[in-house]
């Protein structure tokens, strides 16, 4: 090998691996970098009330109403302990989620003014880490508050699972104040009515079960989702550019989580079939009115609901049948490398 053809291949092996050395880590590897990060600024009293053992029965007690709640409480974090737990909590969403799950907190404020209730308050909102953050290790943490539960599983450093996922909004939409016009979950609400309003009657008499819609998502903060039936408009009756609809509002459920994970997310659904996803409509067509949508397949749920309030009040969770709270993976793992520890 002549000394430029030497030099010529040096660099381009130097820019590979400066390349490579730039590139950002994988999303267990900055997650769980994370969460080591954030229980590093706590003191022993604030571990003990962040820190569970991965297998405790806390993991799977979420909630989405008002209540007190396990975990280390932003109000009653330091600065620098408070950024941490954001930056955490940055790790798993994506931007857009990011911005999602934040405004949702300040309509805590929103509340506090409407209601004079000191109940809600922005600095309600926890984070608990379940077992020990590790690049290869199976654990989890969990955000939550007032309509927000985030839940994130990782089995074995390769896979996560990312359900269940609740986000709601109350007001839906900020009538008056400072936050006028604010509406956290704007893209849920609209692109499931205009998906229902713009089909054809014969469509819609089928996509439409029900003209009154329920006071609440139906699976509410089960431990295990079950499946709402078969009632609604199959994927193998909707159009091309329907089924392409019905992908848009999925990826913008699925989107508030992290790019990696949402891509992973949908790419799932796709394996498990999408003829066997249904969109089923509850409730009023018109904007104010009561109303409600899910969309069903063979591996998941999505529900959103909008009737509380004065159909001002929304709630949307996002449910794996076999995979909340990283079961599927859990299972798998623990049957190809059993853990006599468990």
């Amino acid at each position: 090998m002549n000394a430029r053809r030497r030099a010529v291949l040096g660099s381009l092996s130097a820019a590979f691996f400066l390349h490579a050395a730039a590139d950002p880590p994988p999303p267990t590897a900055r997650m769980a970098g994370a969460a080591r990060a954030f229980l590093a600024t706590l003191a022993p009293v604030e571990a003990a009330k962040a820190r569970f053992p991965f297998e405790a029965k806390e993991r799977f007690d979420w909630a989405y109403v008002p209540k007190a709640r396990a975990g280390l409480a932003l109000k009653s974090m330091a600065p620098a302990q408070r950024e941490a737990a954001l930056a955490l909590l940055k790790a798993g969403l994506s931007e857009k989620g990011y911005a999602k799950v934040e405004t949702i907190r300040s309509l805590e404020d929103v509340l506090a003014g409407l209601e004079g209730s000191s109940s809600r308050d922005p600095g309600l909102y926890t984070l608990a880490v379940f077992g020990e953050p590790s690049e290869s290790g199976t654990w989890g943490f969990r955000y939550e508050g007032h309509h927000v539960s985030l839940n994130w599983t990782f089995v074995a450093g390769r896979s996560i699972a990312s359900t269940p996922q609740f986000l709601g909004a109350n007001p839906a939409e900020v009538k008056d104040g400072p936050l006028k016009g604010t509406r956290a979950l704007a893209a849920e609400e609209d692109l499931g009515r205009a998906f229902v309003k713009a089909l054809d009657a014969e469509r819609r008499s089928r996509a439409v079960v029900s003209t009154s819609a329920p006071a609440d998502i139906l699976t509410g903060a089960s431990r295990r989702a079950a499946t709402q039936g078969d009632r609604g408009l199959a994927w193998d009756s909707m159009t091309a550019d329907q089924q392409v609809q019905i992908l848009r509002i999925l990826e913008e459920h699925a989107g508030a989580q992290r790019p990696e994970l949402a891509a992973a997310r949908m790419e799932r659904l796709r394996a498990a079939g999408l003829p066997s996803i249904r969109f089923a409509w509850m409730g009023g067509l018109e904007k104010g009115q009561g109303h409600y949508y899910r969309i069903q397949g063979a591996t998941f749920l999505v529900e959103y609901d909008d009737t509380q309030n004065g159909a001002n009040h929304v709630h949307t969770v996002w449910r794996d049948f076999d995979g909340d709270f990283g079961e599927d993976l859990l299972a798998e793992h623990y049957r190809s490398a059993p853990h006599p520890e468990r």
